[in-house]
């Protein structure tokens, strides 16, 4: 059986900007107090919503070391390190370990892609060479790239495979995979709209967009489930679909930085080539924000 790098609720955290579009530290650390003080329970960097298409390699370990020097080991850093080429990913997860990250996550490889006994090849390969624990990240719609379940089963296999983001949108696949692998590959959620479906299958949590805004309640979603109270989890689960909706009305994360903006966070925008939200998804969003409490509703 292996340990679960982090069970309950991971912030999918977005990477700030300032005005001249650089990585905005001083943000980095205040964005990461927060969702500490709110109960979240892993902080994870440089992933899609940290924009890390857009990030070079001295910006990825700049906010993984900021991160680290934030965090003081009171929840586990996992660093976004995947690449299209098993070199670079290398190269970038022995970087992130000397910079403080306690795991990785790892995307599937994108455009160029590959078969299935090419991932194997792909992650054994860096699991070998970097000797830490590696979320392995499958988000189809992004990549054009699934990890099948049988897949899934040989990854299992190797200790360093330490679990799995899974964002495919397909329950039954992941369940198949959850029955192939039982506790020797631990699940998470890749989507905020399916967090009690995953559980239900037996995910021992959730990487969350949604914890961006609202931390406390990512987090209690999971510690209901985990603590028996299933119809709670489920009920708080469905309350917030709205929000999630919204959160995921663009391209992420567009949505989500301009929700930020609305708390009063100064995130910045999103890189090019990641536009701005439409005036109809921003009132949407707001209306949202403001049916979840977490914006004034003005009288």
């Amino acid at each position: 059986m292996k340990k679960p790098v982090f069970s309950g609720s991971g912030v999918a955290l977005v990477t700030p900007m300032d005005s001249e579009g650089r990585v905005n530290e001083l943000v980095l650390r205040r964005l990461i107090e927060s969702q500490i003080e709110h109960g979240t329970d892993a902080v994870i960097l440089c992933g899609t919503t940290g924009e890390a298409p857009t990030l070079d390699d001295r910006e990825h370990l700049l906010a993984i070391t900021c991160a680290a020097q934030t965090i003081r080991g009171r929840v586990p850093l996992i660093a976004g390190t995947g690449s299209n080429d098993t070199r670079h990913a290398i190269a970038l997860s022995l970087e992130a370990k000397q910079c403080g990250a306690d795991a990785l996550l790892m995307v599937t490889p994108y455009y160029n892609k590959t078969s299935q006994s090419g991932l194997l090849r792909h992650y054994y390969t860096v699991a070998d060479a970097v000797g830490m624990p590696i979320i392995v990240y499958n988000v189809p719609s992004r990549t054009g790239m699934n990890i099948q379940p049988e897949t899934y089963k040989a990854l299992s296999r190797h200790p360093m495979i330490a679990g799995a983001k899974e964002a495919g949108g397909n329950i039954a696949a992941a369940a198949k995979t959850k029955a192939l692998c039982g506790d020797e590959l631990p699940l998470y959620a890749g989507n905020d709209d399916s967090i009690v479906p995953m559980l239900s299958i037996g995910a021992v949590g959730v990487v969350s967009v949604l914890a961006n805004v609202a931390p406390r309640r990512t987090h209690e979603i999971c510690a209901l489930w985990q603590a028996g109270k299933t119809e709670e989890a489920c009920a708080l689960q469905l309350a917030l679909l709205p929000l999630i909706e919204a959160l995921f009305s663009d391209v992420n994360p567009v949505p989500v930085k301009e929700a930020l903006r609305m708390m009063g966070y100064d995130v910045g925008d999103c890189r090019l080539p990641l536009g701005e939200l439409s005036p109809e998804n921003r009132e949407k969003l707001h209306r949202a924000m403001q049916e979840a409490h977490l914006l004034p509703v003005a009288v």
